[in-house]
């Protein structure tokens, strides 16, 4: 991945964002759906590493979208900002899918009997016209259009029969912007599994559509062959939002889930230390790594400089390198914006006892934007985008 492509601080986020914000109605609309290829202008912000890793925010972006557009002109582009927002939603309350995924592509990994056939896909040597070049893409630019992905898969899954979670786990050690949610949840769409009966079936004609006629594929699979079913789990509680006492001293952990801490823990915090944390385990592959790694001096820099504290880098997420820091900072609790499923979550957990058992509590802070749409997500995407004009204006970022 060129680090020109996303350059990785929040000052170059804004930009991008100022940049594309004027392109939000009309111009995303009609252009949205066509990828040009890598080099070439596109309708699409690319602004999906940034949002992944909250380096700017869902709300930062519709509100600057809403800005300059009503909401009905720019409703094409902020739903596609609150599918981002609903999938993450969705698995928050059933995170049981996050496992399933996990349980079924190291299985696939050990029984499935063409290894040759994943390797060649993931190397673009299957001679599929498109499929080969968005492979190579992929793992060159650490980036596909949104499109390209939808097609990706589907010929993964209907063209090549290959395991979906395979698919689903190459995106994740490439994608710069790797996401369990989003990537999860969109692979299960395109097979069939998130939507009952409903799958997403690539043709050559609406590829060579949107592809300006770069690619034509044929031979593509006509019938949608949905994958043995994964069972989805009855739906749980969100997990209830946690409070912390501003008042007394606070330690900050931040995470590469959430790089944009200064917009959670106000000014009445008493933030006495701060840590950063790149654990690669927490990442997946080169392209997330690289681009987080070039993050965590952009962000320690800005969290020394608002909250006026001493900032670290932590390699690896550490209960006993915790108190540690927070006792040497005389703190009596350790704060971090929440982690939805994911590594980041999965290691949050595991520290946190630990944490509690020496007094020093760990606790996770929500942001009023998930707060509001989270608990939207029971059902499927269209009752959710119903409500999403109302809980826009009620935070004030419509009319």
């Amino acid at each position: 991945m060129s680090p020109e492509s996303f350059p990785a601080t929040r000052v170059a986020a804004l930009s991008r964002l100022t940049q594309f914000a004027p392109r939000a109605g009309q111009a995303y609309a009609s252009g949205r759906n066509t990828d040009p290829g890598p080099d070439q202008p596109s309708a699409v912000s690319k602004l999906s590493p940034y949002v992944r890793y909250r380096l700017i925010t869902e709300q930062e972006v519709i509100g600057a979208t809403l800005g300059q557009h009503s909401l009905p002109a720019a409703e094409k582009y902020v739903q596609e900002v609150l599918w981002r927002t609903y999938w993450k939603g969705w698995l928050e309350m059933r995170p049981s899918v996050w496992m399933q995924f996990l349980q079924e592509r190291d299985r696939q990994r050990d029984s499935f009997p063409n290894a040759r056939a994943i390797r060649s896909a993931e190397a673009g040597e299957t001679g599929i016209e498109g499929f080969d070049d968005w492979a190579r893409e992929l793992v060159e630019t650490g980036y596909l259009h949104n499109h390209a992905r939808m097609w990706f898969a589907s010929i993964w899954i209907f063209t090549l029969r290959l395991p979906w979670a395979l698919g689903a786990d190459f995106f994740l050690r490439h994608l710069v912007d790797a996401d369990a949610a989003s990537n999860t949840l969109s692979w299960r769409w395109v097979a069939g599994l998130q939507t009952a009966g409903k799958t997403y079936l690539a043709t050559g004609d609406n590829i060579a559509r949107f592809t300006n006629g770069r690619f034509a594929p044929k031979g593509l699979a006509t019938i949608a062959t949905m994958p043995r079913d994964v069972a989805t789990p009855e739906l749980c509680p969100l997990p209830q939002a946690v409070l912390f006492d501003a008042h007394k001293p606070t330690y900050l952990l931040v995470t590469p889930d959430d790089l944009n801490p200064e917009s959670v823990f106000g000014a009445p915090a008493k933030i006495s230390g701060a840590s950063i944390l790149f654990d690669p385990e927490t990442l997946w592959g080169d392209n997330a790594r690289a681009f987080v790694a070039t993050t965590i001096n952009d962000a320690s820099e800005r969290v020394g400089n608002v909250f006026k504290c001493p900032t670290t880098v932590l390699d690896t997420l550490d209960a006993a390198t915790l108190i540690t820091q927070a006792r040497a900072a005389g703190a009596e609790q350790i704060v971090t914006s929440y982690a939805p499923v994911g590594p980041v979550a999965d290691a949050l957990a595991r520290v946190a006892p630990i944490l509690a058992s020496e007094g020093v509590p760990l606790i996770q802070v929500r942001r009023a934007w998930d707060e509001n749409f989270w608990p939207l997500a029971t059902k499927g995407f269209f009752p959710f985008k119903e409500k999403i004009p109302k809980i826009l204006q009620e935070m004030g970022l419509s009319r």
